[in-house]
């Protein structure tokens, strides 16, 4: 039952092009039916020359003639059937793939973050990229080849039936026998779940490749090969067991069918050598026996291509399966009628969060009763040790994650019934880890708003300090950036980042940490960039350089997920507290130099303990 409902849902997707397909099938049975012909021809000539065997003259070469231009004739009409019905598939199975990639990719968009942290990236681009690419062979391919190996034996053994029923069922019996092996294989539960298990290992070898290649600095520095890159060593020597453990449980069924089916006269000649010798005077039987003998190899070819069609078709099903889990991930929920706030305020009313379900053996809270507000046109500064529930703060604000208690409001409206894409249109963020596209700077920094004009991505890059490196580079804003293109670093990239933030001129604005990989040069023009981001705007930032946001009109220190203190720069100053700490091991990093001891780290750790 189980295999039939994963069957039904490539044929429920295949569906979606269900014209195209029944006329590809359509074309395919033609096709089969004319395959059938040259049998039919066969057989009559060989009646006609055994009829006048003894005098050769009087064969009817007329008939000859016409059966052999029947087949000739046949053999070119099925051809042609066989092309369209291919082009009426192939046309179906790339609109569908077109379709379901689409669908992947926005469906993907619009599940939470978790999903994309547990989930990884090599994972779900072998699905996105491997097992929608499977699918085209299911459509476009196996599809009709299913249609062509089914119904050509079927019409053949049919045929044989009517010629000898005697011969026929003793055909029949290997090839039930032979195709009941490769069912009861791929039927059972440890067919099944192999194929699952191989799935898995290629998706973890994937993933881990691809960890393994974008780690490239880190193995060349250190010196780490394939081998001793163990979770990838350990995916490889997986994927190697399950391959060999596939093997081991398809070579006894599979030897077995392929030597039955590919030995089909093997058991026809001593029945009809018996039958023979009990009227050897009966030279109709003779002729249907020669035949039986030319057309019993011939059943192997289709037979034989069920089978390889049976073993792509369970690596489909498994790839499909993890297609429809996928689209069973929820998605964030989205309002019926989006509210738009009217001001831009943000506030957060005793939000509490954790990134595992309470149900959860790894539940563990990142967030307690969280409260304050970001008022419009005001900045907001978020401090505090690594790990306290800064970023997720940020994070919760884009709806990356839903909230598991409290409210977050922007202008008075939660953010669940804004939508997500008004949320996006109200919010921009520079993330600490920017992310550019394979495109060009030009396309990078108009991802801020689509519609802008040359001139506007060039004001928004000069404002940004950017505008300058761009011009010098080789094709200017027309340059590629990443593989096979241009390299930017860390704080031209920010820069870039900036830009695109700048053009998009949301209200609301999150700084995760904008300058933290940026040299005292990069710095200065990112900061300066910053100074007209944040003019009018409501700002929410994240800083571990605390010089950054001195005059910031609320300052938030948070520590293991609570908000510890609360105030200006010199109201926490004086409080001497955790964030006093934080201001003088920042101080000390500043004037810090090689071969002196930082002796106020011991006295920052001992103030967020007791915090």
């Amino acid at each position: 039952m189980k295999a039939k409902s994963e069957v039904s849902g490539l044929l429920r997707i295949a569906g979606e092009k269900k014209a195209l397909l029944i006329t590809a099938s359509v074309f395919s049975v033609i096709s089969s039916l004319l395959q059938i012909a040259p049998f039919v021809a066969i057989y009559k000539i060989i009646e006609e020359l055994l009829l006048h065997a003894r005098d050769p003259m009087n064969v009817d070469k007329d008939l000859i003639l016409f059966w052999g231009m029947t087949t000739f004739v046949a053999l070119l009409a099925s051809l042609i059937t066989l092309y369209i019905g291919g082009m009426c598939s192939h046309i179906a199975a790339f609109n569908i793939l077109y379709q379901l990639r689409v669908r992947l990719a926005d469906h993907v968009a619009k599940v939470s973050m978790g999903y994309h942290t547990r989930t990884a990236t090599g994972e779900l681009k072998k699905i996105i990229e491997v097992s929608v690419e499977k699918m085209e062979q299911f459509i476009a391919h196996q599809l009709p080849d299913i249609v062509s190996a089914v119904v050509v034996p079927l019409l053949m053994i049919g045929y044989l039936f009517w010629l000898d029923w005697r011969l026929a069922l003793v055909l029949l019996l290997p090839i039930a026998f032979g195709i009941w092996l490769q069912s009861r294989m791929f039927g059972s539960e440890n067919g099944q779940k192999a194929y699952r298990e191989f799935q898995y290992a290629v998706e973890e070898m994937n993933a881990t490749g691809v960890e393994y290649v974008r780690g490239m600095p880190a193995v060349k520095v250190f010196g780490i090969t394939a081998d001793s890159f163990l979770t990838f060593k350990q995916a490889v020597d997986k994927y190697r067991d399950i391959s060999l453990r596939i093997t081991n449980l398809c070579k006894t069924s599979y030897s077995l069918f392929f030597v039955i089916i590919s030995s089909l006269f093997v058991f026809i000649v001593p029945v009809g050598i018996l039958i023979f010798n009990g009227d050897s005077a009966n030279q109709a039987f003779a002729i249907t026996f020669i035949l039986f003998l030319i057309v019993a190899p011939s059943l192997s070819a289709p037979l034989l291509k069920l089978l390889y069609l049976g073993g792509g078709l369970r690596e489909i099903v498994e790839g499909n399966r993890r297609i429809e889990a996928i689209f069973a991930e929820p998605m964030t929920e989205e309002p019926a009628v989006p509210r738009i706030p009217t001001s831009y305020d943000v506030v957060f009313n005793q939000v509490s969060f954790a990134y595992e379900s309470r149900e959860s053996k790894d539940y563990k809270p990142v967030l307690n009763g969280i409260s304050f507000i970001a008022r419009a046109g005001e900045m907001t500064a978020l401090v505090g040790p690594s790990g306290g529930g800064k970023s997720t703060i940020a994070n919760l604000l884009l709806r990356f994650w839903d909230v598991q208690e409290g409210e977050i409001t922007i202008g008075g409206v939660p953010i669940r019934d804004m939508g997500t894409e008004k949320l996006m249109d109200v919010v921009s963020f520079v993330f600490q880890d920017v992310h550019l596209f394979y495109d060009t700077i030009e396309e990078n920094i108009r991802m801020g708003n689509t519609t802008a004009t040359r001139e506007e991505v060039v004001q928004a890059a000069k404002t940004a300090c950017c505008h300058d490196f761009i011009v010098q580079l080789e094709e200017g804003y027309n340059t590629r950036i990443g593989e096979g293109g241009t390299y930017l670093s860390g704080g031209e990239a920010q820069r870039i980042a900036i830009a695109r933030a700048l053009l998009k001129n949301a209200p609301i604005l999150v700084l995760d940490e904008a300058t933290a990989y940026a040299d005292a040069e990069n710095e200065h023009k990112i900061q300066q960039g910053l100074v007209e981001l944040v003019k009018g705007k409501t700002v929410l930032i994240i800083a571990h350089r605390l010089s950054t946001i001195c005059g910031a009109e609320q300052i938030l220190v948070v520590n293991r997920g609570e908000i510890v203190e609360r105030g200006k720069h010199e109201e926490l100053r004086e409080k001497r507290g955790l964030y006093e700490q934080l201001w003088r091991a920042h101080m000390s990093a500043a004037t810090w130099k090689l071969g002196e001891v930082d002796r106020t780290v011991s006295g920052m750790k001992e103030g967020m303990e007791n915090a």
